[in-house]
């Protein structure tokens, strides 16, 4: 990334992010906010003080929040040459994704409806989306492949083809595990993400709540993370852990990732005995609620624990 603080005209036109870098970063950025603030978005009480705290409490909640975002895209986002208007602009961008994705997933788990005053609305959406914000910040930064070293645009290209070519040279490059080994590190990330909701009341609340359309926007959202995960945000460890291949490939490991999220979220709930007396699309609904969790274990949680 060209230093913005040095005069334009020796700026190389090659040293700027492509809308393809861009797209990656947003989509990390996705990533990181859903994985950091998951039992947030399923937490009873959040939703609760979302119309119970005084408007003038969440203006300042949003502030601190974006005083905090500004310090951390200034000393360790992304881009650590850019100036103070373009730091501005990435904290105002993470705060605009938070706010979107909050809004999308309380609406999926039937946390926003249309019976609900704008007051109410717009205070749970606040409250969700800052923790969400702070998360797209970390994921944007961290998660990606170069994320270790912080670079980025030119920089994180030059590193990628440096290590390929030093890996065909020395013979060292490790291929991704087998379908078996995918399915099994893909079950054991699912298993440790939704363990941490699966004992709450909030999976029975939400699966009791949601209807058949949002359940299956649900589902939907669910792939759509995973397959941002997997194959188009340059994650971290994707590279090396993922097989690639054409459309038939990508199908098959989100297919079988969201299996194996699906198995991981039934088993849980029968083990939290959740299952007990209930009627069978209860029981289902709560297994695509909590697969949601789950799903993020089995794409993005199981690239971190390689």
């Amino acid at each position: 990334m060209t230093d913005r603080n040095a005069d334009p005209s020796a700026a190389p036109v090659g040293d700027r992010r492509t809308v393809r870098q861009s797209l990656e970063e947003y989509g990390r950025g996705v990533a990181g906010g859903l994985l950091f603030s998951l039992p947030f978005l399923y937490t009873m009480e959040i939703w609760w003080s979302g119309f119970q705290t005084q408007p003038a409490h969440l203006l300042a909640y949003m502030a601190v929040t974006f005083l905090l975002l500004l310090g951390y895209n200034r000393f360790a986002g992304m881009r650590r040459d850019a100036n103070l208007l373009e730091v501005c602009i990435d904290s105002v961008e993470e705060m605009g994704i938070g706010l979107l994705l909050a809004a999308l997933v309380l609406f999926l788990i039937d946390q926003i409806t249309t019976e609900m005053t704008a007051i109410e609305i717009m205070g749970k959406i606040v409250v969700e989306s800052m923790t969400i914000a702070v998360g797209v910040s970390v994921g944007t930064a961290q998660l990606g492949a170069s994320g270790a070293d912080a670079k980025t645009g030119l920089e994180a290209d030059e590193a990628r083809s440096a290590d390929s070519a030093a890996n065909d040279a020395s013979g060292a490059a490790q291929p991704p595990p087998s379908t078996i080994g995918q399915l099994v590190l893909a079950f054991c990330g699912a298993i440790l993400f939704a363990s941490n909701v699966a004992p709450t009341d909030e999976i029975f609340e939400i699966g009791m709540a949601a209807s058949a359309l949002k359940l299956l926007g649900l589902s939907a959202l669910s792939l759509l993370v995973g397959a941002i995960a997997l194959f188009f945000s340059d994650f971290r460890g994707a590279e090396a852990h993922v097989r690639r291949g054409g459309l038939f490939a990508v199908l098959f490991a989100l297919i079988t990732s969201y299996c194996a999220a699906l198995l991981a979220a039934g088993l849980m709930l029968w083990f939290f005995q959740r299952f007990e007396d209930m009627p069978l699309m209860i029981a289902v609904a709560q297994v695509i609620v909590l697969a949601f969790p789950a799903m993020l274990g089995a794409s993005a949680g199981r690239l971190l624990i390689q």
